[in-house]
């Protein structure tokens, strides 16, 4: 997205997001810009195409995100084939539908200054249509804070951290981030240093998941005590993975 060395990556999972892309790259175009000027500092964008059947990997391109392709349809992996291009010292993964704020990056990148930063996450803002949703999800944030727990729609670390933890874990269809934030804060804690979470800024993640399903089906598949037992269950995570949304 700039010319010159490049010091942070932002990485973005993608499978037919031809939609949603747009606004993405825009918001994250903004950020960019806003970093570039006031800190001088570059940026590039990483979308991982997961075997899209739309015209994803064309929008990205288009909007001057570079494009790396990944068949395989577990996040994880996906995750990982972006980080193992990418070029910055610091990476930001970003979910394909999450707008995010003008001063994000900027805000990452000030957080590093902190000594012993290793990285962190950023805060969620959820607005599903259905009340009872808006309420439910509104209270797992309010859980994950007091038990230190964060998910992955903005995540970010140093290239070190990621290498030292060997990327996010791939056994796993479902969680993984939160796998990863948790190892993150047990790395943090084992050398001394600390996991940063950014709450002055939030990212708004898109809740069509959310607003199509029923209550009861996202209450089970949000549920942790489902989930732990059988995130390694690939076929359990099909409706997740392969599922149309619009």
């Amino acid at each position: 997205m700039n010319s010159g060395t490049t010091y942070i990556s932002v990485i973005i999972p993608a499978f037919n997001e031809e939609r949603y892309l747009p606004a993405t790259l825009q918001a994250i175009e903004n950020s960019a810009l806003l970093l570039r000027s006031r800190d001088g500092v570059n940026t590039e964008v990483i979308v991982v195409d997961n075997n899209s059947a739309d015209a994803t990997a064309k929008v990205a391109r288009s909007l001057g995100a570079r494009v790396v392709a990944e068949s395989e349809h577990n996040i994880a992996r996906v995750r990982n084939r972006g980080a193992a291009t990418a070029q910055g010292k610091v990476l930001v993964f970003l979910d394909a539908d999450t707008h995010i704020p003008a001063e994000l990056l900027q805000r990452i990148h000030q957080v590093f200054a902190a000594p012993g930063c290793v990285g962190g996450a950023v805060d969620t803002e959820y607005r599903p249509k259905k009340l009872s949703i808006r309420v439910y999800l509104g209270l797992w944030r309010l859980l994950g804070r007091a038990v230190d727990m964060a998910q992955g729609a903005t995540q970010f670390c140093l290239r070190d951290t990621f290498t030292a933890l060997g990327g996010y874990d791939e056994s796993l269809f479902m969680g993984e981030d939160v796998d990863f934030y948790a190892r993150m804060r047990r790395h943090a804690q084992h050398a001394g240093g600390s996991v940063c979470f950014i709450d002055d800024l939030k990212v708004m993640p898109s809740c069509r998941r959310f607003d199509q399903w029923s209550l009861w089906r996202t209450l089970i598949w949000t549920n942790p005590l489902v989930i732990a037992p059988l995130r390694r269950a690939r076929f359990m995570w099909r409706g997740w993975y392969d599922a149309p949304l619009r």
